[in-house]
């Protein structure tokens, strides 16, 4: 894949240039996610034999969210465009992603129109994966994986968030300013397998919920409360059948009474931790509170001062 992928990119980056839409200094950046096998040695050949390819090496193998962070964070350039390798993404797009951006949008996201290129059980599995992503509250581009261009700004605005367990394709949507999505067909790929297979796509998804949503503490807390609540009418009725009527069985309310006590004050008890362990789940996470699209009217050293603001309270949340 990293030979032919280089020998597009640096056609296209060639033909931007020649239409004067990009710099002569653009290029094309590899991020080598801790491979084990030839790959970075065919990053160093290509990077060698093309003044417009680069590569980052990472120290071991990070995940793939990890490994376009790194290249977002790492190379220059007043837009980043980050795409897959495989070149299924259609790359003759990324021309479209840049009029847009010369045309003022900060983040251009490309999302498929179709995804009859995918097994079935793909289809089924990403459409159920947005659904149930849509009902936890996690704002989404539909059908957008990590083809995406973001501006300078918009890059400086995602170093502010700090998490762990990035989940890119949920933070970009947080970060604002103007955005605007693109259509595309997915190509069939070039050569090789995917090496995403189901767990990883699974461990993926994880981080999604996880990671955007308090919704599963929330449910639990609303199951504690009715399971509690449950709990005590039981206990009620268990009360009223031995004290005023002869059906009960002996030992039957010492047994029952305990039980529906103790369980009900157990999971109400679960409930509200969960609620608590939400807010301090938000609260660790640091992220920055609102970013400055523009202002009008402010002088340089306001503006300056705002930044710098901004940037103590991310220094004091990390």
């Amino acid at each position: 894949m990293v030979p032919e992928a280089a020998r597009q990119f640096d056609a296209l980056l060639m033909r931007l240039i020649e239409s004067g839409k990009i710099t002569a200094g653009s290029r094309a950046n590899f991020i080598d996610d801790g491979s084990r096998d030839n790959t970075w040695k065919l990053i160093e050949h290509e990077a060698a034999a093309r003044d417009r390819v680069a590569g980052i090496r990472l120290s071991r193998n990070r995940g793939h969210q990890n490994a376009v962070l790194a290249g977002l964070m790492l190379v220059d350039g007043d837009a980043v465009v980050s795409i897959d390798a495989d070149l299924q993404d259609d790359i003759d797009a990324i021309e479209r992603m840049v009029d847009e951006f010369r045309d003022g949008c900060d983040i251009v996201y490309v999302v498929r129109s179709d995804r009859s290129s995918d097994t079935r059980f793909k289809r089924e599995s990403a459409l159920i994966f947005y659904r149930v992503l849509g009902l936890f509250g996690v704002e989404l581009i539909h059908n957008h994986a990590d083809f995406r261009l973001m501006s300078r700004r918009a890059i400086e605005a995602l170093r502010e968030y700090r998490e762990v367990n990035l989940y890119l394709r949920g933070v970009v949507p947080l970060i604002g300013f103007r955005q605007i999505s693109i259509a595309y067909v997915r190509k069939p790929r070039f050569s090789g397998e995917s090496k995403y297979p189901l767990r990883k796509m699974w461990a993926l998804a994880l981080d999604a919920i996880t990671s955007f949503s308090t919704a599963p503490l929330q449910v639990i807390f609303i199951l504690g409360l009715v399971v509690f609540l449950g709990s005590m009418a039981i206990l009620g009725w268990v009360l009223w059948v031995t004290l005023y009527t002869t059906r009960a069985v002996p030992g039957w309310a010492s047994t029952l009474l305990p039980t529906l006590f103790l369980g009900g004050v157990q999971i109400l008890s679960l409930g509200i931790i969960g609620a608590y362990l939400g807010k301090v789940y938000s609260e660790v996470k640091g992220r920055p509170r609102y970013f400055i699209d523009r202002t009008v009217g402010l002088t340089d050293r306001a503006t300056a001062e705002q930044r710098d603001t901004a940037r103590q309270q991310g220094d004091a949340n990390a």
